[in-house]
């Protein structure tokens, strides 16, 4: 009786330690009770320039998806920018919401949307990085333009 029940008892499994976890354990965003968190590997033999790299993606693509949404909450909620989206006289409301404005029969143009993806990539490219080569943190844009008092702050603030 007593064997049977320990079928049903939790294996003790032993916690692996790799290099990995032990470079990048101690980095914000570990935590109990995961850890240091890579599901798919991307760290996987991979250095300090990588790591800071990825964290720096990360932060700037969350940013988009954070204004994608705001933008995404605002036109919903009826508020469009006043005026003309084309010389067509077709006025930026007379679009629908959400991704009917770029998919389906009342869609904006090809062309506009064309104009949507080039001007995201030059904000990639050319805009959302330090080009100062001052930042202070991971994910600092302001390249010198913007100062919200960030100095003024104490370390353990920051």
């Amino acid at each position: 009786l007593a064997g049977s029940a320990a079928a049903f008892a939790p294996a003790s499994s032993g916690k692996a330690s790799t290099s990995l976890a032990s470079a990048f354990e101690n980095e914000l965003g570990a935590q109990e009770p995961l850890g240091f968190y890579d599901p798919i590997g991307l760290l996987n033999e991979a250095d300090e320039a990588r790591f800071q790299r990825l964290r720096y993606v990360e932060l700037k693509h969350g940013r988009i998806a954070q204004l994608a949404f705001v933008g995404n909450l605002i036109t919903r909620a009826g508020i469009h920018l006043p005026g003309n989206i084309d010389l067509e006289g077709d006025a930026f409301d007379s679009y629908p919401d959400g991704l009917a404005a770029i998919s389906g029969p009342d869609a904006i143009p090809s062309a506009g949307l064309g104009q949507i993806i080039l001007f995201i990539g030059l904000l990639e490219l050319f805009v959302m990085k330090d080009v100062t080569g001052e930042s202070e943190f991971p994910g600092d844009f302001r390249n010198g333009a913007l100062d919200f008092g960030w100095d003024t702050f104490s370390e353990e603030t920051k």
